[in-house]
Order: C-alpha cells, then sequence, then structure tokens
C-alpha cells in the first residue's frame, strides 16, 4: 500500500514539472519614466501533455478583489485581439506568441498605465500564470535655484533649489562646482533642498550645483554665491525715516492745496450769486421821490433838535437865525417889514417848543 502511494506521488510530480510553465524571472516590480516605452515578460514552456490550442490573455488586476480583472489584450486561434482602446496603439506582442513568448511592449507610457497586469497562459490540460507590477513615474523637472535673504559677509546664507514637478521620493543634492570644497560650516537637507552656509566669507563665493534626482531621472540648476559688505543699517533707517517725513509733509501740502481750492471756488460761487440778486429797483414817480425827501428832511431835523411830533401838528423850516428861549421869556423874530411887529411866542411845556 505504502508502496502505491509512492508510486503515485512520483507520477503526480513528474506531471507537475512537465506541465506548462511560465518562465520568466524578470523583476516583479518595474519602474519607469513617463512617456518611455516598457516590456512586461512573460516567456512560457508547455509540457508534452499540453496539446490543446494555445490561448495567452494580459489583464489589469483590479486591487479591489471584489471587482473583476479587465481584459485588455488576447492571442487565441492564431489573432490577436485588443480590448483596451486606450492602450490599442501602444500595446503589441514583441514577437510571435506562439514561440514560446508572449512578452508585451508598452510604448509612450502615462500616469494612468500605473497597474499590475497578469499574463495568464493556457494550452490544454496545462495552464500557468504571472503578474508584474509597474510604476510610472515623473521625472524631476529642471529646478529653481535662488538665496533667501542677502549674502552679506558674517551672516548665515540660505541656497534654495526646489523642482515645481517629479514623483517622489525626490531628493536634492548640493555641491560646489567652482571655488574648492564645499565650506565647513555648510549643512543641507536632502528633503527640502537647502543649503545653509554660517559665517559667510569671500572664500565662499563661487558657483553651486543642486542636482534634483529620483528613481527615473535627474536634473540640476546653478547658483553664483557672492559676498557683499555688511549695509550700514542705522543710515538706511534714518533714510528711510526722513524720506517717510518728505512723503506726509507732501501729502499735506496737498490737502492744503485742495482745501484752498474749494473755499475759492465756493467764494467765486456766492459772489456770482450775490451780483446776480443784486438788480436796480425800478425808478419811482418824481413827485413820490420829492415827497419822501421832504419828509425824510423834516424827519432828521426834528430828531437833530431834540423835536418830538405830535399829530396835527405842522412843522417848516426856520431859515432866519432864532434868538436863545428861556424857559419863561418870550421870543420874537424881528420885524419883517418895516412898521410891522409880530406877537410874542410863548414857551409851551407840554409840546416842549414855544407856540
Amino acid at each position: 500500500m505504502r508502496l502505491k502511494v509512492a508510486v503515485l506521488f512520483l507520477i503526480m510530480i513528474q506531471l507537475r514539472t512537465e506541465a506548462m510553465q511560465v518562465t520568466s524571472s524578470g523583476p516583479q516590480t518595474i519602474q519607469k519614466a513617463q512617456g518611455e516605452e516598457v516590456n512586461l515578460g512573460c516567456t512560457y514552456s508547455p509540457g508534452p501533455q499540453d496539446t490543446g490550442e494555445l490561448d495567452i490573455e494580459w489583464s489589469n488586476v483590479s486591487p479591489d478583489m471584489t471587482l473583476k480583472d479587465k481584459l485588455i489584450l488576447a492571442y487565441s486561434g492564431g489573432q490577436t485581439h485588443y480590448y483596451d482602446h486606450s492602450l490599442s496603439k501602444r500595446l503589441k506582442f514583441i514577437t510571435d506568441p506562439k514561440q514560446g513568448d508572449a512578452t508585451i511592449s508598452i510604448s509612450d507610457l502615462k500616469l494612468s498605465d500605473k497597474a499590475t497586469y497578469q499574463c495568464k497562459v493556457k494550452k490544454s490540460p496545462g495552464v500557468d500564470m504571472r503578474k508584474v507590477t509597474l510604476l510610472v513615474m515623473v521625472p524631476p523637472s529642471v529646478p529653481k535655484c535662488w538665496v533667501e535673504g542677502s549674502e552679506e559677509k558674517g551672516g548665515t546664507i540660505s541656497l534654495r533649489c526646489k523642482s515645481s514637478q517629479g514623483s517622489i521620493p525626490l531628493s536634492y543634492v548640493w555641491r560646489r562646482e567652482s571655488g574648492g570644497a564645499m565650506p565647513s560650516t555648510a549643512t543641507q537637507d536632502p528633503q527640502s533642498g537647502e543649503l545653509l552656509i554660517r559665517n559667510h566669507t569671500d572664500s565662499n563665493t563661487g558657483s553651486y550645483v543642486c542636482e534634483a534626482k529620483n528613481t527615473v531621472g535627474k536634473t540640476q540648476c546653478k547658483y553664483a554665491l557672492h559676498a557683499y559688505n555688511p549695509t550700514n543699517k542705522v543710515g538706511v533707517i534714518v533714510g528711510a525715516v526722513i524720506g517717510a517725513l518728505l512723503l506726509l509733509l507732501l501729502l499735506l501740502f496737498l490737502i492744503w492745496l485742495l482745501i484752498c481750492c474749494c473755499h475759492k471756488r465756493r467764494y467765486e460761487k456766492e459772489a456770482a450769486n450775490e451780483i446776480r440778486e443784486d438788480v436796480q429797483a425800478p425808478e419811482s414817480r418824481p413827485s413820490s421821490i420829492h415827497s419822501s425827501r421832504h419828509s425824510s428832511r423834516q424827519s432828521s431835523l426834528h430828531s437833530v433838535l431834540g423835536y418830538r411830533s405830535h399829530p396835527g401838528v405842522n412843522y417848516s423850516s426856520v431859515r432866519n437865525h432864532l434868538p436863545s428861549v428861556s424857559e419863561s421869556g418870550h421870543i420874537y423874530t424881528g420885524p419883517t417889514s418895516a412898521g410891522d411887529r409880530l406877537a410874542p411866542l410863548k414857551y409851551d411845556h407840554r409840546y416842549g417848543y414855544p407856540v
């Protein structure tokens, strides 16, 4: 009984050894740059018992185990069939699949081509398969080199380097191209691309090169480092203060001019309005003018002499000189003609003048 089991085990091993095998031994993970071409290897060797029709399938393995794999290329009945139109013009077998090599090539790689691909070879009753992962990466773009701050002697210099594009991991390395070896006080960070040089001196001047790289490419940029004497910060501050004061005075002067201009315009406008309103009144009749002037002169004379007007009393101007009047005396005007005498006038306290 033991002998039969052993013989059956040996037969199974022999059949397994002589069955269909995919013999490709390339890397399971391939990294390529965007735009390049890649070969996904899949060589096979059928066993003596594998006499059925050859059937080869290349599929895109879904990372979600609950979803089906996507068939992209197949070979059966001596014909090649394409199932992914986005890859049909960039995907092909590199040789005749019947010759034991089902390797495919993908040209002009795109970021969307990143995936795990499976090669499955069937020839009844044998079947075998192999998976390979393709990583499409972006090479670093030409970096930008610059210095942050000033390049004054005695200070700390910060040289920076940065690529705008590039797949991670992305690293930066600074080296001195001319002027000697890297300064002893220099330290650099490969991740951020910063090169710090402390206590900057003339001996540190020269050309520096920054190289940005990842697994699919590398580029570089250069920067010419100088050393300048420290600036007079006190003078700069004083100059800035004086400039600010001058600017403030100029602003105040402009505001004053604006206010004066506004006042001048308002005054001119008011003067024009007054001129328009000052219109000559229409002339009155001569008799009215004469009577008004006469009454005005009488009222003026009365106010000068201290007289009070009384209703019913007519006043006339006295042209001749009147003598002084006492409170108890009489007043005479003198003869108006030869031989005539006038009656005496008596001062009346009620009216304030002689009657």
